[in-house]
């Protein structure tokens, strides 16, 4: 009781303290106008030095010092919305013009804080009243509200407006390399974007937008010195702030990321998007009640895009809230229909709240395809199995056991070819979204001449666009012609190297022989993106088959690490290289791990029937490697490795005829190996 007395005593002296100093600065302060130029003066000189923060601080100084002059409030809202912060931007307008500012000056810097708080019709009614001196700014403010209502011509008309009237302002560059960017010409918001650091080396903007670009086109760990730049210019910026913690964490450098999350908050204490970096760092760290309370305090705005509903889901399905999960997964693959992880997340809860037929329906379009995943497959033949449809869910249970998968192929188009055809014809001339469905409408009904055409057409009329390049290569690899699809997936890379684009580059170039080009390939985007699951797999694999086993140990491991230890397929890959490094104990017990969780996966039996005789013990790795090849007879690897065993038992003749079982299947890699035991056996 007397603490509590204390404490009370403590506060009450603490706030008549403040109110004694600010009664004292009342009576002997007043308006310090000359300490206001002088704050006002130190204001613009940061801001044309692309400090906006400290732009920002030296205006509040000036406001504090002369708080009736209206220059000191409008200098203080031309800061705060350099910032992207609207409300406070109007608030400062406000009483600006209430200063005595003419209200002319206010409109272009009205309308930008207007549509930064998400009116974009109320933003361009108003950037009309801004005056011709002005007019720079307003037609900035017109490019972003024309973009957010939909309206791409407008607003493409607008930024190239801005460029023409100042061809030497970097921001107006910078505002048609964004736009550019949303709309998806990637080549032209590089131009542009390019343009702007060239005319302001020091653009915070500029750099942030370069940031991203070299992101996008080069890679995670070649984009962070624009976003260190960008930083060096102005510390607490804070969309800079994000940009680079982002890039950090995908980069794998959490701690670092984490750093900078928090820098982030302490110029914006409750900034969704730090809440969900650090929401999602916890996910990783397994940490899920930690990563579900920093998600909610991200807020509903963060919670309904793509990555919080994916978050959300994920989180919801983790703590067994399916109807919760399923609501928002639902959301997300109605956004994104094809978001295959969404897909299978969906499958998933459906699944485990007794929608069984629901479910199946969510992977259908998934499992149609040749390289469908065993957990895809898996999950489809366990709703089968539930709804009572034995037959059905063997054969999925079949191919999610096989140890190959066919090439990729995209999702087949729901609509009748003459729907698609209309729909292409209504739609703009240079908008590819209405073509695309058609092209897929074409190659299911078996046309895929004329896709190829359309296709050609689309990347002609979008040459800055990534994905119309793309598209060429992938109707090309559906012709089986790789070679020629190889070089559409270089002009897509030149754009934007991301791992869609890097894996089909390098499919194209295996499958057309250039295998050293495709590895020098992979180890580029690597190099950028150290932690990408998908590559490091793919670079396992083919460290493995070159029999550099210490580096595809390297690979896989650091995915395990990633992704835990309930793959089957991943820990037999595991068990695969340490038997090849030397290593029988740690193989003996990935196999046997990945055996208990997968005994009927044929990839996973024959590791752990090789790693069986490979340790000596050639009657159980015979019998294991025996079954492995009853389930996947088509698999040539699971028959060398058979006939490797019988010849080391010394029953050459079943050695001899699974040898040359093995050579008749298309695909199999070691030919001469498998000749020279043939002839050695003779």
């Amino acid at each position: 009781m007397n603490l509590r007395r204390i404490v009370v005593f403590a506060l009450c002296i603490g706030a008549f303290g403040v109110a004694l100093l600010a009664f004292r600065s009342v009576v002997t302060g007043g308006p310090d106008p000359e300490a206001a130029r002088a704050a006002l003066a130190r204001s613009e000189a940061y801001l044309k030095a692309s400090n906006a923060s400290a732009a920002r601080s030296q205006a509040f100084s000036a406001v504090r010092a002369d708080p009736r002059w209206g220059e000191a409030h409008l200098a203080l809202a031309r800061a705060s919305l350099a910032l992207d912060e609207g409300v406070a931007g109007e608030a400062a307008l406000r009483r600006a013009i209430d200063s005595g500012i003419d209200p002319k000056r206010a409109h272009a810097m009205m309308a930008l804080a207007i549509l930064l708080q998400g009116d974009p019709r109320r933003a361009l009614a108003e950037s009309d009243k801004a005056p011709q001196t002005d007019r720079l700014d307003a037609l900035r403010v017109r490019t972003r509200a024309f973009a957010a209502m939909g309206n791409l011509a407008a607003a493409q008309q607008a930024a190239l407006a801005a460029v023409q009237l100042a061809p030497q302002s970097a921001g107006a560059w910078t505002e048609l390399g964004r736009f550019r960017l949303n709309a998806g010409d990637v080549v032209g918001a590089i131009e542009a974007a390019g343009k702007a650091t060239a005319l302001d080396k020091g653009n915070t903007d500029a750099l942030i937008l370069r940031g991203e670009l070299v992101r996008a086109q080069y890679g995670l760990v070649a984009s962070l010195p624009w976003f260190e730049a960008a930083l060096k210019r102005d510390p607490y910026r804070h969309a800079a702030l994000i940009q680079y913690a982002s890039t950090l964490g995908d980069a794998g450098q959490t701690r670092a990321m984490l750093a900078v999350t928090r820098r982030a908050m302490e110029v914006r204490p409750r900034s969704p998007q730090a809440f969900y970096l650090q929401a999602v760092l916890a996910a990783r760290a397994e940490q899920f009640g930690l990563a579900r309370d920093l998600l909610q305090r991200a807020g509903s705005g963060v919670a309904a895009l793509p990555g919080g509903l994916l978050l959300g889901g994920s989180l919801d399905l983790q703590e067994g809230r399916y109807e919760r999960a399923i609501e928002k997964l639902r959301n997300l693959v109605s956004l994104q229909p094809m978001n295959i992880t969404a897909r299978k997340l969906l499958a998933t809860a459906l699944l485990r709240s007794d929608a069984s037929k629901n479910g199946i329906e969510a992977l259908l379009p998934v499992v149609a395809r040749g390289d469908a995943d065993a957990y895809a497959l898996s999950l489809v033949a366990r709703g089968y199995e539930r709804i009572g449809d034995r037959q059905t869910a063997a054969r999925y249970f079949d191919r999610a056991s096989y140890p190959a998968r066919d090439g990729a192929a995209w999702f087949s188009s729901d609509d009748a070819l003459p729907m698609l055809t209309a729909a292409a014809q209504r739609a703009p001339a240079d908008d590819p979204r209405a073509a695309i469905p058609l092209i897929r409408g074409l190659i299911d009904g078996g046309d895929k001449s004329a896709a190829l055409a359309k296709a050609q057409e689309i990347a002609q009329r979008n040459p800055g666009a990534p994905a119309a390049h793309s598209l060429v290569g992938d109707t090309l690899m559906l012709l089986k012609q790789p070679g020629e699809a190889v070089r559409y997936y270089k002009d897509a890379a030149s754009i934007r190297f991301d791992e869609a684009t890097m894996l089909r580059l390098v499919e194209a170039l295996d499958r057309s022989g250039q295998r050293q080009e495709a590895s020098t390939t992979l180890a580029l985007f690597l190099s950028q993106n150290p932690l990408n699951l998908a590559a490091l797999r793919l670079s396992a694999s083919w460290q493995t088959a070159a029999g550099d086993y210490d580096a595809a140990i390297d690979s896989l491991e650091a995915v395990r690490l990633r992704t835990g230890n309930r793959d089957a397929g991943l820990l037999a890959d595991l068990a695969f290289a340490y038997a090849g490094a030397g290593e029988p104990e740690r193989a003996a017990h990935y196999a046997e791990a990945a055996y208990l969780l997968a005994p009927s996966n044929p990839a996973v039996a024959g590791v752990m029937g090789w790693t069986l005789a490979e340790s000596g013990d050639l009657e159980g790795g015979i019998e294991l490697l025996q079954k492995a090849v009853a389930l996947a007879p088509r698999h040539p690897m699971l028959r060398w490795q058979l006939a490797q065993a019988y010849a080391e038992a010394g029953r050459n003749a079943d050695a001899k005829a699974q040898a040359q079982a093995a050579m008749a299947i298309p695909g199999f890699a070691d030919r001469s190996a498998a000749e020279a035991l043939i002839a050695k056996l003779a």
